[in-house]
């Protein structure tokens, strides 16, 4: 009789955590994802500030599974699911392949959210991926690039102008180092332009920074950002962005532009277009953000077979963390191997919360974990230790390690070099089409280039 097929959507957190779980059971796993590598997506602000570099953060999937015999890696990007043939189609290239399951989980992760106004990206990149943090780091040093050659004063302010639209974690995380970079790292580097002197603004709609660390946290974590030089605008709305900066909205009605070239969107996500066509075939509900209610075992309505993980469930208003789709991921695989080797497993999934952190400033970070509340060098310190232990791979935490090390003890960032194509390359693939396909030897198919 033929082994059990699980397939797996996903290689985050939760899709690869599922699979390393399955590693003893009597299955066949294949995790099939549209790009190469495991993403520790909370660290990629520091490979847009130059502290890391993206393989630290963004290990091959296929190195960290390869001792795993019952597991193959396929790259490609799931187009269809057919619940009631329980079939996956995944594409690559003009490559197409059907995956037949028994289970199925679905990890496929989340998208930056523009709240409808996707035209926003093209002048604000998100933070979700490792094409955006590079994107970022040419941003960032190019426009200081641009303002030493500037002789114009407005145009000099608006290229060391940074904004952020967020201030969850992520973006804390970033306007904090953007001002490091600046006010420090950066200070003997030019001859023209003083980079101290470069604005750091904090946007959000909402009243506090950091809303779900608490009233006692947020307001800390707003002090240590002001203490370091970022300006915090809360109450903002942003209403529009163009090339050259954005309008905000405040609470009370007042309205302000704001001349900046670099801006980032790090607020809201939008789960994997996935959640949709789960939802339409089960019948499943589906919240604004693209999440689908799942049952108290995580799987869908009416397919026990079919586990939804991560930032694409909802269930219980879980957050979208990485600790929710990696405890996810683990238990849907012990429901697998259970039910596999006749011992079922039916206790619901229960999510043990470990905590929350975020780094504002060198030395200065807030932590809460349960009703412990950690400010400054040691929520920084356990910070630290936490996110060691979750980089994948021991080779990657000692190079992590030592790139701290050189950030954080001096000013160095040893991954300053950008590039043209990192600046233009997602716009340009945008201009050229969606249509368009790359041949396996890297050149453009010019038939398959969609033109304006």
């Amino acid at each position: 009789m033929p082994r059990k097929h699980v397939v797996i959507i996903g290689s985050g957190f939760g899709g690869l955590f599922a699979a390393q779980a399955l590693a003893h059971a009597d299955v066949d796993v294949t995790l099939v994802s549209k790009t190469t590598a495991h993403l520790f997506q909370p660290l990629l602000y520091q490979v847009a500030t130059g502290i890391l570099s993206s393989g630290e953060i963004a290990p091959a999937t296929r190195d960290i599974l390869r001792k795993q015999k019952n597991a193959r890696v396929l790259l490609s990007e799931v187009t269809t699911i057919n619940l009631d043939g329980r079939v996956v189609v995944a594409v690559k290239l003009e490559k197409q392949t059907l995956l037949k399951y028994d289970y199925l989980i679905v990890a496929a992760g989340a998208g930056q959210s523009y709240f409808g106004n996707d035209h926003f990206s093209t002048f604000a990149p998100g933070m979700k991926t490792i094409d955006d943090a590079l994107e970022l780091r040419a941003r960032i040093f190019g426009a200081l690039e641009m303002a030493e050659l500037s002789h114009d004063e407005a145009e000099i302010r608006s290229l060391m102008t940074f904004v952020i639209v967020g201030a969850g974690a992520t973006g804390v995380e970033l306007a904090g180092q953007i001002v490091e970079l600046c006010h420090h790292t950066l200070v003997e580097s030019f001859r023209s332009i003083d980079t101290r002197k470069c604005r750091v603004l904090l946007l959000d709609a909402a009243p506090v920074v950091l809303p779900p660390f608490g009233e006692e946290l947020s307001k800390a974590a707003k002090k240590e950002l002001e203490r370091i030089g970022v300006e915090v605008q809360l109450g903002a709305m942003v209403t529009n962005v163009d090339g050259t900066g954005l309008d905000i909205k405040f609470t009370d009605g007042r309205t302000e532009r704001i001349q900046a070239s670099c801006k980032v969107w790090a607020a809201g996500v939008q789960a994997s277009p996935l959640g949709k066509t789960l939802a339409e075939q089960s019948g499943a509900e589906i919240d604004r953000a693209g999440r689908v209610s799942v049952q108290p075992d995580l799987t869908l309505p009416g397919h026990p077979e079919v586990f939804v993980l991560g930032d694409m469930m909802s269930l219980d208003r879980l957050p979208g963390v990485a600790q929710v789709a990696i405890q996810g991921g683990k238990y849907a695989a012990k429901k697998i191997a259970g039910e596999v080797s006749g011992n079922a497993v039916t206790a619901p999934f229960k999510y043990f919360d470990k905590g929350s952190m975020a780094v504002i400033s060198r030395f200065g970070a807030i932590a809460k974990m349960g009703n412990i509340k950690l400010t400054g060098p040691l929520a920084w310190l356990s910070w630290l230790f936490v996110h060691l232990i979750y980089v994948v791979g021991f080779k990657n935490r000692i190079t992590t390690l030592l790139h701290w090390f050189i950030t954080f003890l001096g000013s160095g960032r040893s991954e300053r070099v950008t590039t043209e194509q990192q600046l233009v390359g997602r716009l340009a693939i945008k201009q050229l089409g969606a249509d368009f396909q790359p041949t396996i030897s890297g050149t453009l198919d010019p038939s398959k280039i969609k033109h304006n």
